[in-house]
């Protein structure tokens, strides 16, 4: 695998978000994610869009930091908000997702972030076991859906 860093608005991070999207509204039974996201958000040293490409070029999986700070929706200094984690279903069961998320763990605190933050949802218990097992532990609730009862919300010293 090749992880390569691209714009959020790369034509491959526009059709993985998509999917995403598609699969959030499956689940959940809606229109997907409603969070406010601008491709300027990860742009570094303010964030970082990835995405991996499989041994023939093609878009398997992708993920993004974008920096945040103390706002009125949750978020602290030195926050790094996880987005968009996302391994095509055919691509899954080969350790993409915590290779993704260990590389954005890296370059945020590179970028010197001191915490990675992220929202996921009840009906994702794949994210919320990987998150789990890689040392995320819940927090107080933060972001778009901090007072949707399916969101959870995790944090990570970085």
């Amino acid at each position: 695998m090749n992880f390569r860093p691209v714009p959020f608005d790369h034509p491959d991070a526009v059709k993985l978000n998509d999917q995403v999207q598609a699969e959030y509204a499956e689940r959940y039974g809606d229109d997907g994610d409603a969070t406010h996201m601008d491709a300027r958000m990860f742009v570094p040293p303010l964030g970082l869009y990835l995405i991996a490409y499989d041994e023939r070029d093609r878009p398997v999986a992708t993920g993004g930091w974008r920096t945040q700070d103390e706002n009125d929706e949750g978020y602290s200094d030195g926050d790094a908000e996880l987005k968009r984690m996302y391994v095509v279903p055919e691509a899954r069961g080969l350790g993409l997702a915590r290779r993704m998320l260990a590389a954005l763990e890296e370059d945020a605190r590179t970028a010197g972030r001191v915490r990675m933050v992220l929202e996921t949802g009840s009906k994702q218990p794949e994210a919320v076991a990987l998150y789990a097992s890689s040392g995320y532990e819940p927090c107080a609730k933060f972001g778009y859906y901090r007072f949707h009862e399916l969101s959870l919300c995790y944090a990570k010293a970085l």
